[in-house]
Order: structure tokens, then C-alpha cells, then sequence
């Protein structure tokens, strides 16, 4: 009711190109595709006649079925194909019609539909990663020099910069580039196996067919049968789940540094969208929150695409069909991530003067690191160690800095003189290689981008 198919929430679980690619018209448009490019190659290799393989060919290309006649004709027939094999067959002369789909079975067309929809969504994962990528690059080369508390276990730990976290966000965007073009080979390609993978029903021209049905597809010619290694369709779901986690993250990060007692980053504003009906002051990081709804459902997908993993002997229903509700509903919710997280982060709102103000409000506690270090070096480090955090943890008070703290212990003032104290309080100087790891990063995006072809 409220999900994919919804007229009112379907925005909310797939994007219109994901719609395009598993509503039932857009599904059938490419199995007709299919179904026609087998047609051409068997006429030209002569394993139907010729003018059977034109008329096929040409009426699969111009067809518009009646999806409602498809849908019966498949319950009447409680098979997968044949409601398509008998509504397309009422447009071809008998003679036509009698070499229709030849040789090849339902999952010959449903596999080779599944190589082109991962190849479709590996390409739109990538152009909305890279446009994530850029908009992290922005982030990181603007805000190289932005301070702000580098939060662990959610708790102050030390002092950052906004270009840090943007760059370790982008770096972790260009890894999931390299895998979706390092995965590609594997799972843009098709299927024309026969019954049991041995292509039986052609004969010697089997291999042959199939090269020349991908060609015409744009799909590349898996290396033998895959009726049951269902390792492409677990890769392509584990590759969503991945990419979508890690947006997830990104989601999650702007939800907590949106609320107000932080207030570091915001969601961007969106006149007419209203946050609540009771309480009208109230701006939600809807976006942020549903990236992980929709990661939870990409990795429920996976889940069941690595059960796909065992199947049994040379075909497995189970395993196969399972795909038919997971491959769609996994699919869309990417699509919507990956199309919500590019909005989000192009918006993204960044107030460095409360990162600066939330940082100055530790009263320089989160560099008791520093002072450690620099006391170590004269009492060895476990002294230090000790001695840092009792003024730091063990005897903090309300409203003492970290500089008061240690300044009024004798044994640390007797090594730590106030001008090097004083030093020791500037957080750009702890900063480490926060800076070089961003630079870093933009060069390795500068060097890929020369890399590609033009």
C-alpha cells in the first residue's frame, strides 16, 4: 500500500528511472527486446527460418502488449513466460509464431534481463557517486582548515578539521567507484543456457547464438552456465549494500550534528516541507534518517541473494525466484539512496562557527593528548599518562580548562613551562596529518580524473 507501487510514497522507494526498469511495462518492454534479439541471431545462423525470425524480430520491437492479457494468460498457464509467449504470438502469423522463443526457457530471458538491469544500475551508481564524490572533494578542498571536535565513542576526542571528515567520506565514495568498475565484467552479462546449461537445444551453434544475442543486447557472454551460480545477482546485492551503508553513514553523521545542541551541519532547507503537524518550529533531517531505512532494505536483499548461493544440481527455482522480489525492491532502494544522498550533500548546510565555538567549549581538554606527549618526553609516557589524567578525568572541575588544570599542578608545571603550555592550547598545532590526508585525496581524485578517457 505504502511501498513501491503507491502512487503517494512510490518517491520514497525507488527513483522514475528504477520504475522504468521493474514496472511490468518497462520489464516486459525488455523481455520483448530479448526475446527479438534471439529471434534475429537464430535466423541468421538458420536455426528458424528467416522470415519467422524478421516477423519476430520486427513485431517484438513494436509491440505494445496488453499487460492485462500477459497476466492472465500467465496464471491460466502457471508459468513465468507463457503469458508473454502467448499474447505476443497473437501478433505473428501462425507460421511465426511456431518459432517463437525457440530453444530458450524462461530463465534464459529473466537472467539476461537481470545482466541488463545490474548493468543499467551499475551506471546510474555511478554517475550519482561520482556527483557525490565531487560534492565530498568541494566539501574537503573548502573546508581543509575548518577546526571542529573529532568525536570517538561520541564523546570529544580531538580536535579535526570539516575537510578531514569530508575527505575520508570522499575516499571511502572512490573505493566504491573502483568496485562497481571492477565488478562490471562480472555481472553486465547475459544468458542462453538451454534447460540444464548445455545449450542443448541448438545444437552446435549454442555458444555462437549467444554471443551474437549479447552483442545485441550490449551484454557481455558469461564464461559458462550460471542457472545455479547466483554469485553475480550476490555480488550486484552485497555491491548496493555496500554503497548504501556507507550513505547510511553519511546520513547518520548529518542527523547527529544537526541536533541543536550541536548544530555543526544541517540538512538543506526545502520551502513548503513541513517537519511536523504539532510542532511547527520543528526542521527533521528527513533525508538523513531515510538513508538508513532504505540501506536496511538493500541489505535484507543481500541477505537473501547470498541464500541464492546454494542451489540444487543444475536449475533451482527457489534459489532463482527469490531474485524476482529482492533484484527489484533492492534495485529501487538504491536508486532512491544514492538520488536522496546526491541532494543532501549538494545542500548540505555547514556552520564552521558552531564547529568552532562546540570545539573552544571543551575549554581545551580534548588536548590533553598534546600535553601528554610534551610531558612525556620528560617523565616517559606512562608517568604522563597518569599525571594528564588526573588533573584532565579524574579531577575535573566545572568550568576549569584543561591549561588551568595543569598550570596549577605542581609536579606537571615543574616540566611544562607556561609558554609551551601556551602553545601546547592552539588545536591547529594537534592537527597531525589532517591537512596532508585531504591533499592527499584531492590529488588521487585530480590523477584518476586524468586518467580517464576523454
Amino acid at each position: 500500500m505504502t511501498g513501491a507501487g503507491s502512487a503517494v510514497y512510490a518517491h520514497l522507494w525507488g527513483t522514475q528511472e528504477s520504475r522504468d526498469l521493474f514496472e511490468d511495462r518497462g520489464r516486459t518492454r525488455a523481455w520483448l527486446d530479448i526475446v527479438g534479439a534471439l529471434a534475429e541471431a537464430q535466423g541468421e545462423l538458420g536455426i528458424i527460418p528467416a522470415p519467422a525470425a524478421a516477423e519476430i524480430a520486427a513485431v517484438a520491437a513494436g509491440a505494445e502488449l496488453d499487460l492485462a492479457a500477459v497476466a492472465d494468460e500467465t496464471r491460466r498457464s502457471g508459468h513465468s513466460a507463457l503469458g508473454l509467449i502467448r499474447v505476443l504470438g497473437r501478433e505473428l502469423r501462425p507460421d511465426g509464431a511456431q518459432w517463437l522463443y525457440h530453444g530458450a526457457t524462461v530463465q534464459d530471458v529473466s537472467d539476461t534481463w537481470t545482466g541488463l538491469v545490474m548493468q543499467r544500475m551499475l551506471a546510474i551508481a555511478r554517475r550519482d557517486l561520482g556527483a557525490i564524490e565531487g560534492t565530498l572533494l568541494g566539501l574537503a578542498a573548502e573546508h581543509r582548515d575548518t577546526l571542529m571536535l573529532g568525536r570517538t565513542h561520541g564523546q570529544p576526542g580531538l580536535p579535526i578539521t570539516f575537510g578531514f571528515k569530508a575527505a575520508v567520506w570522499a575516499a571511502e565514495i572512490a573505493r566504491h567507484l573502483d568496485r562497481l568498475d571492477e565488478a562490471e565484467p562480472r555481472l553486465a552479462v547475459g544468458q542462453l543456457a538451454g534447460a540444464v546449461g548445455t545449450q542443448s537445444s541448438w545444437g552446435g551453434h549454442g555458444p555462437e547464438l549467444q554471443r551474437r544475442v549479447m552483442a545485441r543486447l550490449g551484454l557481455g557472454v558469461p564464461d559458462t552456465s550460471w542457472l545455479v551460480a547466483r554469485d553475480r545477482v550476490a555480488e550486484y546485492a552485497t555491491l548496493l549494500a555496500l554503497v548504501t551503508g556507507t550513505l547510511a553513514k553519511f546520513g547518520n553523521e548529518v542527523y547527529n550534528l544537526q541536533r541543536a545542541e550541536i548544530g555543526e551541519l544541517a540538512e538543506p532547507g526545502q520551502a513548503g516541507v513541513v517537519g511536523s503537524i504539532t510542532m511547527p518550529q520543528k526542521r527533521n533531517p528527513e533525508r538523513s534518517e531515510h538513508l538508513w531505512t532504505l540501506a536496511r532494505i538493500v541489505r535484507s536483499g543481500a541477505g537473501l541473494a547470498l541464500e541464492g548461493l546454494i542451489g540444487e544440481h543444475e536449475r533451482d527455482g527457489a534459489a532463482w525466484k527469490t531474485e524476482w522480489a529482492f533484484v527489484p525492491q533492492a534495485s529501487a532502494a538504491a536508486a532512491a539512496a544514492l538520488a536522496s544522498a546526491a541532494e543532501l550533500l549538494a545542500g548540505l548546510e555547514v556552520d564552521a562557527r558552531r564547529m568552532r565555538s562546540n570545539l573552544e567549549a571543551q575549554g581545551g581538554h580534548v588536548l590533553a593528548e598534546a600535553v601528554m606527549l610534551a610531558l612525556a618526553a620528560r617523565v616517559g609516557r606512562q608517568r604522563a599518562h597518569e599525571l594528564v589524567h588526573r588533573v584532565a578525568a579524574l579531577d575535573r572541575r566545572p568550568g576549569r580548562s584543561l591549561a588551568e588544570a595543569v598550570s596549577g599542578d605542581p609536579e606537571i608545571a615543574a616540566h611544562l613551562p607556561p609558554a609551551e603550555l601556551e602553545l601546547l592550547m592552539r588545536p591547529e598545532l594537534s592537527l597531525g596529518a589532517a591537512g596532508a590526508a585531504v591533499d592527499d585525496v584531492l590529488a588521487r581524485a585530480r590523477a584518476r580524473v586524468q586518467r580517464q578517457p576523454s
